[in-house]
């Protein structure tokens, strides 16, 4: 995680609060907000490598699914050797799922993300909109007509802006009513060692 202080919460508390799920792993964590490999320049610190991350993940307990988030997008460099995330989705042999906004620019950021795993042999399993307007613009609107088409990834659905402040059951409502769950077991069910694995962006 970047951008949390040691001893307060951070995405990881937010995802045990609203998933419910216990089984949570932090490999390391940096107060600035800034790319992994960047935030531990500047403390002076180290981020493990991602031969290390992938080998902490396939030493975890089997699971139905087992989902790695990756923080600032598929090219950001995730260890000071300049690994990426995709490195990592390479090396766990791991399909990503693509999180992205809803609006202007999204067709080309998500694009040029799903052109960047290809390059690398990684599959794209498809792209999930966040925080998606309760009054969707016309840019938002089109980008669910046109994200297939322009990235060649599949449109798994998308949550609604405000999601992550809900409490569970009501987080979970919103899940399930935005994602297509049908679509997204058959996108990540890819075995891999201990169990299906999933890198997504968060």
């Amino acid at each position: 995680q970047t951008g949390v202080r040691a001893g307060e919460p951070g995405d990881i508390d937010e995802v045990r609060r609203l998933s419910g799920v216990e089984q949570l792993h932090e490999l390391a964590r940096f107060e600035e907000p800034l790319a992994p490999a960047t935030a531990a320049r500047r403390a002076n610190a180290r981020t493990p490598t991602v031969a290390e991350i992938a080998a902490a993940v396939l030493t975890l307990p089997p699971a139905d699914l087992i989902l790695v988030e990756g923080a600032g997008g598929v090219l950001v460099e995730l260890d000071t050797n300049g690994s990426t995330l995709a490195d990592l989705a390479t090396a766990l042999a791991a399909p990503v799922v693509v999180v992205a906004r809803a609006g202007l620019g999204t067709l080309n950021h998500v694009a040029l993300t799903c052109e960047a795993l290809r390059a690398r042999a990684v599959a794209c399993a498809g792209v999930v909109i966040g925080a998606w307007p309760q009054a969707p613009e016309l840019a938002a609107r089109c980008n669910l007509v046109d994200l297939a088409r322009y990235s060649g990834a599949q449109l798994l659905g998308r949550l609604p802006q405000g999601a992550g402040g809900l409490g569970r059951e009501a987080f979970l409502e919103a899940a399930r009513t935005g994602l297509d769950a049908g679509l997204l077991r058959d996108a990540i069910g890819t075995t891999v060692g201990v169990g299906r694995i999933g890198v997504g962006r968060g």
